[in-house]
């Protein structure tokens, strides 16, 4: 092999320059790709957390009107029971600060339009405190209605008793009152042998009955009584006189006065005589009237009364007399 220092006629091969352009090109491409891609899942990020964000809202809304709903619904319950019992009032006194403080911090809560989780979970507890004392309040009701329904029944059958021992009562009252006038008017004595004698009393002490007025100094009225069924004891026997005139003889000074009678209202009488009685048996009674004026001629009528009723008469006539009588 020969060599020379000469050039050589043949052209030696260069090695090829490195093309950059495509490589910027990929680069390039690769970047925007990126980028684009980023700005994809950016914004499907954001689409997803505003998701989150409205359904979170929705959800935060849909519970505070579903605790608006549950706290109306107390309210409803809450006025329901306090209008229908107005007796309930004296039992919600010591419940009502309690419960007023309750409302008004629900209200609060439920007002905001933006109520935080925490703030609406403590609505929701506070409303469920709420209906639990009115739960209590309702039961109260149901038994003061069943205590009210029972005293109602108890009056009715107290005020039906009542009525019926009132009823019977006055029944036996009535009775009791006939009988007892039945008893009254038949104990009422009876008056037989009634005899009026007028006296004249002599200088000597002895009596002589006269008929000439103007010697005539008293009356001795004489006359039985009896009744099978008068109490033993004493009771009083009116006299009542009636002069020629007319007119009933009445000497207050002398023991007369008035009595009232059962049919003639009050009538004088001119004397009281009071009569030992024993049941069954016949009692004889005198007294004698001698008044403070002279008898005068004409006819004297005694009638005799006991327990209001008359129970006899009689008349005796005094003369004028004659000459040297």
């Amino acid at each position: 092999m020969s060599t020379t220092n000469y050039p050589s006629a043949t052209p030696q091969s260069q090695p090829p320059k490195k093309d950059f352009k495509n490589l910027v090109i990929g680069l390039l491409a690769a970047g925007f790709l990126g980028t684009w891609g980023y700005l994809l899942w950016n914004n499907n990020k954001q689409e997803q957390v505003q998701q989150n964000q409205q359904t979170q809202i929705a959800k935060v809304t849909d519970e505070k009107g579903t605790l608006q709903k549950n706290f109306d619904d107390a309210l409803v319950r809450l006025d329901s029971l306090t209008g229908s019992n107005n007796r309930m009032q004296s039992q919600l006194t010591g419940a009502n600060s309690d419960i007023a403080k309750k409302k008004a911090e629900i209200r609060s809560i439920l007002g905001k339009s933006h109520a935080t989780q925490a703030e609406l979970t403590r609505a929701k507890s506070l409303i469920n405190d709420l209906n639990g004392k009115i739960t209590d309040l309702e039961k109260q009701v149901a038994d003061l209605t069943t205590q009210n329904t029972q005293l109602t029944a108890d009056k009715t059958q107290l005020t039906s008793d009542k009525e019926k021992l009132t009823s019977d009562l006055q029944t036996t009252t009535t009775a009791k009152e006939d009988l007892e006038k039945k008893v009254d008017i038949a104990s009422t004595l009876n008056a037989s042998n009634i005899a009026v004698t007028p006296v004249h009393d002599r200088k000597n002490g002895k009596e002589k009955v006269t008929t000439t007025a103007k010697r005539v100094d008293k009356l001795i009225i004489s006359f039985d009584v009896n009744n099978r069924i008068a109490q033993n004891g004493q009771t009083d026997v009116y006299v009542c006189i009636t002069g020629p005139d007319g007119k009933p003889i009445s000497v207050p000074a002398l023991g007369s006065g008035t009595f009232a009678s059962r049919d003639e209202g009050d009538k004088i009488f001119t004397a009281k005589v009071p009569v030992d009685i024993e049941a069954g048996k016949t009692k004889s009674v005198q007294f004698a009237w001698k008044q403070n004026t002279n008898f005068q001629q004409g006819n004297y009528k005694i009638e005799i009364y006991h327990n209001g009723f008359k129970i006899g008469e009689g008349v005796r006539e005094l003369k004028k007399g004659g000459l040297f009588s």
